[in-house]
């Protein structure tokens, strides 16, 4: 039997998480938390209890939901490609989905989401480009929408990402840089284009280590 504990901090969203992991012949006993654990003196809330068999199944209990929550997985070959399957159920909630996703090669990958509950059905295609541009469409069956995501990773491993959703028409911008003086920079600059251009709205937002410095908002 063995123990560990790992502890992280996402400067994007300003979170810590941490689990404590005991292996008991290949099953995966874990408690974690997230920054909602603690924040405000200790509670249940964000405390998860799971029982997993990595590559087979993983059972979370939601402690403050009281929400059992059930993922199996599973793998298949298409003509010599990895199609992964990932099934979860979720009992208070209710919610169903399957989740697929076929790896054509480095290059290409092809990925789907269903949920059973809303029969909505989400399809989308990454294409890596050199090894420093990534091209993301995503059609989303059930709103009859599209995303497109394009990403790139700059000489200093920085990276710049543009997006674009049809069902909100917002336009997104962002930057990230891990070298910056003191950790990570990130800037946010999001358009808004609501009713055929009757509003617009341009939020902008400033990141350095994960802490908000800047805001501002401009409507026209």
């Amino acid at each position: 039997m063995k123990a560990s504990f790992r502890g992280s901090y996402d400067a994007d969203d300003s979170d810590a998480t941490g689990s404590v992991v005991v292996n008991a012949g290949g099953i995966n006993l874990r408690a974690s938390i997230t920054g909602d654990t603690l924040i405000n003196g200790p509670s249940l809330n964000g405390l998860t209890l799971s029982v997993e068999n990595p590559g087979l199944f993983n059972i979370d209990y939601k402690v403050l939901k009281k929400d059992v929550r059930f993922q199996f997985v599973n793998s298949v070959r298409v003509n010599g490609k990895p199609l992964n399957f990932m099934y979860s159920h979720s009992l208070i909630e209710n919610t169903t989905s399957l989740d697929g996703t076929l790896l054509i090669d480095s290059n290409h990958k092809i990925s789907a989401n269903y949920g059973f509950k809303e029969h909505d059905c989400k399809v989308k295609y990454t294409y890596v480009h050199g090894g420093v541009m990534t091209i993301e469409p995503r059609y989303d069956f059930a709103d009859n929408s599209w995303d497109l995501a394009v990403s790139r990773r700059l000489h200093d491993d920085s990276v710049v990402r543009g997006s674009y959703q049809s069902s909100t028409r917002v336009l997104a911008m962002d930057y990230k840089t891990k070298s910056f003086a003191n950790g990570s920079l990130k800037v946010i600059t999001s358009y808004f284009a609501i009713q055929k251009n009757y509003l617009m709205k341009c939020v902008s937002l400033l990141y350095i280590q994960g802490l908000g410095i800047g805001n501002s908002a401009l409507e026209l």
